[in-house]
């Protein structure tokens, strides 16, 4: 079945010359297995298999040796009331010129929004700088009123002050914090600079900026709402508090929001054996709950085998706030992206939010729409058992992560929303045995405090069997950490352990591409590179 679209997936037609081969003719014994090499999109060839080397130790600057936010581009030179000011005027000429194309008979097109704003922040901009800056400043040369138009451009579009620190493509996280600011980027050090906001009341301007264009405007950063989240024009997550000493604001940029297996094959979170095993078991349509710990790559590896699913299904994603997009033109099935969504703040007479919708509300809501699959973005509350016994009923290969600080407390996290929504002890972990098939535990290793990048990358792999002999779930680990016969863990990342998988879903995987034969050939050390650690490499020396 063709199901690739072109868009790097690891399918039987793209994994490499052995798997083609052992699909092509399963009774035919090649001298060794090889896993398959996964490929990038069509043409690109296989991807490299050596990661990027890591930045060489140096010491990690802290806010008293920071830089200032004059280092970053495009500082600007006009006090941060005139830009507001700039900003309203403009945004009054577009509502000006939206109502006279209606009046015509003709609403203004999004694809020309852009450019009537350029146009009035032009007229404006120099309206201002010739008639009211002059009048007690230095005239300011073209390069800052560059600056000037770009600001103003930036609050009605994009997103304002941070935007510069938001277009540098490597930016993972953002954190301000009063008078600080906190970058983290791929493979680049922890970063402290000055906040780009010179005041308290600057920074909640923005924020409120934002949050009313993002469609929040009811709720607004005050007194009354210490804290509010929105997503800015690009999909990032925003989160802001003045719950805090000072103000905060959290920005998550979705930095491989169209990644697929093969680019986290070049980012050094899976290998061939593992990419290859969990493309398979996707495709078989096996249930997969994925755990970790925060900010370890939990939703990036589900939007990743998001676009396994093969075409010819239709997906319902479920989600608080929207990270997975799937629903666009690089996921080969047809995806239904649900919201839960927020009460308006009043409640009716058995106490609940008005206009409140549930996640577990969604899960019974999307199986109307003939979905085959669901994918709940994180499993947290009451969700847990509609998930899960949608997963049982229906027996839809469904994905969803779950939060866990260990590997070993995976089963755990998960009962703990089935205790909250009633289910006991017992039941949840029937629930839990009969519904999910395999779990998948996602790790890091954070070096940036040593000059280094986080390492994210899967290290365990687990398929259900039921319930155990304790009366738990009982757990068979395919993939896990390798350890020497003293407990010294020699590979941190997942290889295979030689734990046969079940005959039933063995066969399952090798109907879709998997050979057998991996787990065993590439068993205690996988097909993955070798780790560049910083520390590691400070021990050795």
């Amino acid at each position: 079945m063709a199901d690739a679209k072109g868009n790097g997936q690891v399918n039987g037609t793209m994994l490499g010359g052995l798997l083609a081969q052992h699909a092509a003719n399963r009774s035919a014994q090649p001298p060794t297995a090889q896993p398959p090499a996964v490929h990038g999109p069509a043409g690109t060839g296989p991807v490299p298999t050596a990661p990027p080397a890591p930045a060489a130790a140096a010491e990690v600057p802290g806010p008293a040796s920071t830089a200032g936010v004059a280092e970053l581009p495009g500082v600007v030179p006009a006090p941060w009331e005139e830009i507001i000011k700039l900003r309203q005027r403009v945004a009054d000429d577009v509502d000006a010129v939206k109502k006279e194309r209606r009046r015509g008979g003709q609403e203004l097109a999004e694809r020309d929004l852009a450019e009537v704003t350029r146009s009035c922040v032009r007229t404006r901009v120099a309206e201002w700088a010739t008639h009211e800056w002059v009048l007690s400043h230095p005239p300011l040369p073209e390069g800052e009123l560059d600056r000037v138009r770009t600001q103003v451009f930036n609050l009605i579009h994009l997103a304002g002050e941070m935007q510069q620190v938001l277009d540098r493509p490597e930016v993972e996280d953002v954190l301000i914090d009063g008078e600080w600011m906190c970058i983290d980027s791929h493979g680049r050090p922890q970063e402290w600079v000055r906040s780009p906001f010179s005041s308290r009341q600057q920074a909640i301007e923005w924020v409120n900026q934002m949050a009313s264009s993002s469609g929040h405007g009811e709720r607004l950063l005050s007194y009354t709402t210490g804290a509010v989240d929105f997503e800015l024009p690009d999909g990032s997550r925003v989160a802001a508090t003045v719950l805090t000493q000072r103000v905060t604001i959290a920005i998550r940029r979705h930095t491989l929001e169209r990644a697929t297996l093969a680019d986290l094959h070049q980012r050094g979170m899976v290998d061939n054996v593992l990419a290859s095993f969990l493309s398979s078991a996707v495709k078989a349509g096996l249930t997969i709950l994925i755990a970790g710990n925060m900010a370890t790559g939990k939703t990036t590896l589900m939007r990743a085998l998001g676009r396994e699913i093969p075409a010819h299904e239709r997906v319902a994603t479920l989600e608080s706030d929207r990270e997975l997009n799937l629903d666009g033109p690089d996921t080969p099935a047809h995806v239904l992206a649900f919201q839960a969504r927020e009460g308006n703040g009043e409640r009716d007479a058995s106490g609940r939010p008005i206009g409140e919708i549930t996640l577990s509300e969604l899960v019974k809501i999307s199986l109307r729409y003939k979905a085959t699959r669901v994918m709940v973005g994180e499993v947290r509350g009451d969700e847990a058992v509609a998930m899960l016994e949608a997963m049982v009923g229906a027996g839809i290969g469904g994905m969803c992560t779950v939060h866990s600080k260990v590997p070993e407390t995976v089963i755990e996290r998960l009962i703990v929303p089935l205790a909250r929504a009633g289910l006991s002890g017992d039941a949840a972990i029937r629930l839990i045995a009969a519904a999910v098939d395999l779990i998948v535990y996602v790790d890091k290793v954070d070096e940036t405090h040593l000059g280094g990048r986080v390492h994210r990358h899967v290290t365990h792999v687990w398929e259900t069997a039921g319930r155990g002999d304790g009366g738990g779930v009982a757990l068979s680990k395919i993939f896990g950490p390798h350890e020497n016969e003293d407990g010294q863990v020699l590979e941190e990342r997942a290889v295979p352990t030689g734990t046969p998988v079940s005959e039933r879903h063995m066969q399952q995987l090798e109907r879709h591409g998997f050979d057998r034969r991996w787990l065993a050939q590439y068993k205690d050390r996988g097909d993955w590179p070798a780790l560049q650690l910083v520390g590691r490499r400070g021990a050795a020396a």
